[in-house]
């Protein structure tokens, strides 16, 4: 994918050495973006808990995608089987460095996911989404989970999008 000023954007699996370099791009996004619409106590604990031991653990089970500009990485996105279903999966860690936003980067994020077996295997897809970035995935087809616009206990919206199985 190419950004507008035709800067190259590629994708690839994580690697263990990604680990750190996305932990902290997600913890940029937490103090820089999210804390607009968390407040600062809610990042500290988001920040607290968000570790490379927590990433690891999120790429033992999930296909993770690295988004790179040369060797930097630019942006995350992962998808995972949603608790074990062969028919439901949910997608996970969607970051972009916060100097990237709007530039088309998460969009492409969501495409790779979407291209994914696990995507293209489910029958239903959830995303937990923050309230910073819940009308971004509206954009892209998914909707509120049961028509329900409410927070849940983590302080996300639960949006899907479901795909009519192919036969």
């Amino acid at each position: 994918m190419q950004l507008s000023n035709g800067t190259e954007v590629t994708v690839r699996r994580y690697r263990t050495e990604d680990a750190e370099e996305i932990v902290n791009l997600i913890i940029r996004n937490f103090k820089e973006v999210n804390v607009k619409d968390y407040g600062e106590e809610a990042v500290k604990a988001l920040v607290a808990t968000h570790t490379v031991e927590w990433f690891q653990g999120v790429a033992s089970y999930a296909n993770v995608y690295v988004f790179c500009i040369g060797q930097l990485i630019a942006g995350v996105g992962s998808i995972s089987s949603f608790w074990g279903s062969p028919t439901e999966s949910i997608l996970l860690t969607i970051f972009v460095l916060p100097e990237l936003h709007g530039k088309g980067i998460g969009r492409f994020i969501i495409e790779t996911l979407e291209r994914d077996e696990l995507f293209l295997r489910a029958e239903r897809i959830e995303i937990p989404a923050s309230i910073t970035a819940v009308e971004f995935y509206r954009k892209l087809g998914y909707d509120f989970k049961d028509g329900i616009k409410a927070l849940d206990e983590e302080n996300h919206y639960r949006l899907e999008k479901f795909r009519k199985k192919e036969n």
